[in-house]
Parts: C-alpha cells; sequence; structure tokens
C-alpha cells in the first residue's frame, strides 16, 4: 500500500510539473530589440494545435503571427508579420518563458521574457 501511495504520489507531482512548464497560456511580454536597439512591452497568446502552437503576439499595434514547436523546456517559433518573418526560441524559466530572437536575415538578436498574467 505505502508502495501504491508513493507511486500515485510521485505520478502527480510529476504531472503538476509538466502542466507548470506548458507554454499554453497568456502573458505579459517585456523585451529588447536585436542590438539592445530599445525596449518594448506587449501580449503573446500561445495555444496548442495538435502536434504544434499558435504563438501571436501584439506589440505597440503590430500582431505577429507564429507558429512553434518544442515540448515542457522550449519552444522554437517562426514568425511574420507586415514587417517581415523571423525566429524565436524561448525556454521555460519557472512560470515564465525566457528567450531570444531574430528578423530573416538578421545578425544580431533581441531577447523577450514572458510572464503570466
Amino acid at each position: 500500500m505505502r508502495i501504491l501511495i508513493s507511486t500515485v504520489v510521485a505520478l502527480l507531482i510529476g504531472a503538476s510539473a509538466a502542466l507548470a512548464a506548458d507554454p499554453v497560456g497568456t502573458y505579459a511580454i517585456k523585451g529588447t530589440n536585436p542590438g539592445n536597439n530599445g525596449a518594448y512591452s506587449g501580449t503573446v497568446t500561445v495555444t496548442r494545435t495538435g502536434e504544434t502552437y499558435s504563438v501571436v503576439w501584439v506589440v505597440g499595434g503590430t500582431k505577429y503571427i507564429g507558429t512553434g514547436i518544442g515540448d515542457k523546456n522550449f519552444i522554437a517559433v517562426s514568425y511574420k508579420s507586415a514587417d517581415g518573418t523571423g525566429l524565436a526560441l524561448y525556454g521555460a524559466d519557472g512560470g515564465n518563458w525566457a528567450g531570444v530572437w531574430t528578423y530573416a536575415g538578421g545578425r544580431q538578436v533581441g531577447s523577450e521574457v514572458w510572464s503570466r498574467d
């Protein structure tokens, strides 16, 4: 019986940790443009779409739409906007996500942190 209870508790703890790291949700974002060329803030919404994620940022009235792949620890996103296309990579950081991004053809990266609303 003790083994059964220990196993159930371990499974519940593992499931809770996995859910905490799932990128699905709405976040407040703070970031820095490539080359430390100014700071920005906005929101991002991540939705699971089968084996991928739909990622939609709104920053300063501009909408960026992306498709991501990943797991409970990392998410890589290809995105587009009226300004162009780019690539981003984020890692789980507690209940938040932190990462870097660039535009297609870029030579520098920006940084971004997603904080749960």
